[in-house]
């Protein structure tokens, strides 16, 4: 190979694999959240589950990016991890589309589907059809890679140590490992088995060189979902093993054919001159066949995978930073976004209400204690808040459906409103330091008032639920807060002129006055901010 055949190879890898990315970002931002309700309502049945992973894979062409999205819907707990074995077993099955296409020679109407493509995503105003345009220019772009790979490769059918080196493969082993390190240093089994067929087309490899090395590509595949589960849970951890255990217990059984039966024999008398569409078949056979054997199986390995791995404790404090492990990159990544953030909104809300309980019992009961805990938890608070911020920043700058940048924005106002709300009842407990300080008492009318206060609080806090997401739910939600800040409101106006009147008469002491003037304006701008959530929550 010359230089300049080397500089085309790696250039075709790279377009091989950014078409791949382009038709997997297509797709994440023409369904978006709506990936969670599809797999939600298709994967309660493992067949199902396993035509709706082979639909997606045939799509973007990359069963990497299927298994590391189900890997992180288990890992959000999107997906349970019976529902996740027949979308991993489909996903291998999706994978073959590529090497039947390349078999077809898909490749010589390449740049008019990648014309087309651009065309799509560029020149028409809508974004649906702008989705659909991406995809199918990442196809065609993935194929001139293709063309470009196969064309770079032909001098090597005429380079004798290389070609001494691919007959080694003909060995089960060193195949089978050959396949699975360079599928791994890839990280993409469409693009490795890309690259075994443009060998093939180019004269160089059989069909009886190729085939270990191409089970052992199943196995390499492996990697990309392992990578993406090192900081994931438990379940999570589980698929990616039962990925890596489809494809190993595949590559057994078929090699343990190949060795005692005429099956590569078969094949090739099947396609005569054809390496490409050989391999592209063997590769079909490979993964259905793997699929009908293991599918009824699918309890057995989810059994398996939870033996090996068996569940552990949990690290105490995990879940405030667990929004790092959100690939905003990947596909199906805003559904698992979003469910991360509901579940971090959910927890952080959590804190903000309890803080408000104990804010009024540290006043009240003049409790050292729980003013020591709302101190605690306030920082907890503002490590949500800023975590949260952090995220949504980060997944804002990438493209994605209106409707679910409308959401993330949603979920930063409601995050807002739950740290300020966290700062009143930090504000509030902070209140006892000057009284115990100053020796002060609450006279017995203002703590009336105060409990008073504490009930519309407390109801006003109780009434949000970022579980059910019901339109009337949500809208009755609102009226029931909006309520109970309008009476808020008006009971702070009365207790304020009842507090001038107290004040006025000496029932009361002037420090004491301003004091509880300061509590009284952060109890209404607590409630404002509660309404704040209901409505946010209700758009």
């Amino acid at each position: 190979m010359q230089l300049e055949d080397i500089f085309m190879l790696f250039g075709g890898l790279a377009l091989f694999l950014y078409g791949m990315t382009l038709m997997s970002t297509g797709l994440e931002v023409a369904a978006g959240d709506r990936l969670k309700s599809i797999l939600e309502r298709l994967t309660s049945n493992r067949l199902l589950g396993m035509l709706v992973g082979a639909g997606i894979t045939a799509v973007i062409q990359s069963s990497s990016a299927t298994t590391v999205m189900v890997v992180g819907f288990v890992n959000a707990e999107l997906m349970t991890l019976q529902q996740a074995v027949g979308v991993i077993m489909g996903a291998n099955i999706g994978t073959t589309v590529t090497g039947l296409l390349i078999a077809l020679d898909i490749g010589l109407i390449a740049p008019l589907i990648a014309f087309v493509g651009v065309i799509m995503a560029t020149m028409i105003k809508n974004q649906k059809a702008n989705c659909i345009g991406q995809i199918v220019a990442g196809l065609g772009i993935l194929f001139i890679g293709m063309d470009l790979m196969s064309s770079s490769m032909a001098p090597l059918r005429d380079y004798e140590p290389f070609v001494q080196l691919l007959t080694k493969f003909s060995n089960p082993l060193l195949g089978i490992l050959a396949g699975t390190l360079f599928t791994a240093l890839v990280q993409s089994s469409s693009a490795s088995i890309g690259i075994l067929q443009a060998l093939a087309i180019s004269g160089v490899v059989g069909l009886d060189n190729a085939v270990f090395v191409l089970f052992g590509q199943n196995i390499g595949t492996c990697i990309t979902a392992f990578l993406a589960s090192l900081g994931a849970n438990r379940n999570a951890k589980r698929a990616t093993l039962i990925h890596l255990m489809f494809n190993v217990i595949g590559t057994c059984i078929f090699t343990t054919i190949c060795l005692l039966t005429p099956f590569v024999s078969v094949i090739q008398n099947a396609l005569p001159g054809a390496v490409d569409a050989q391999i592209a078949t063997t590769h079909i056979i490979f993964n259905v066949v793997t699929t009908l054997i293991l599918l009824p199986l699918g309890g057995v390995l989810a059994n398996v995978a939870c033996r090996i791995l068996p569940d552990r404790p949990q690290p105490q404090g995990e879940g405030v930073f667990s929004l790092s492990l959100v690939d905003e990159h990947g596909m199906g990544s805003t559904a698992i976004a979003l469910q991360e953030l509901h579940k971090q909104l959910t927890a952080m809300f959590a804190l903000a209400r309890e803080n408000v309980e104990l804010s009024f019992d540290a006043l009240l009961d003049r409790n050292e204690e729980k003013f020591k805990r709302v101190a605690e938890q306030e920082e907890e608070i503002d490590l949500y808040n800023a975590e949260i911020t952090r995220c949504v920043g980060r997944l804002s700058t990438h493209e994605m459906a209106p409707a679910d940048s409308d959401r993330f924005s949603r979920m930063l106002i409601i995050c807002g409103n739950i740290e300020r709300i966290g700062d009143h009842a930090m504000n509030m407990a902070e209140y006892l330091l000057p009284l115990e300080k100053r020796h002060l008492k609450l006279d017995e009318d203002t703590t009336k008032e105060l409990l008073n206060l504490r009930t519309l609080a407390t109801h006003a806090l109780m009434a949000i639920d970022f579980e059910d997401d019901k339109p009337s739910h949500r809208q009755r939600t609102q009226d029931t807060v909006s309520l109970l800040e309008v009476d808020s409101d008006e009971k702070n106006r009365q207790y304020r002129a009842a507090q001038i009147e107290r004040m006025k008469h000496g029932h009361t002491d002037p420090e004491v006055s301003i004091l509880y003037s300061e509590i009284l304006t952060d109890i209404e701008r607590l409630l404002d901010h509660t309404l704040n959530i209901a409505e946010a929550l209700n758009k």
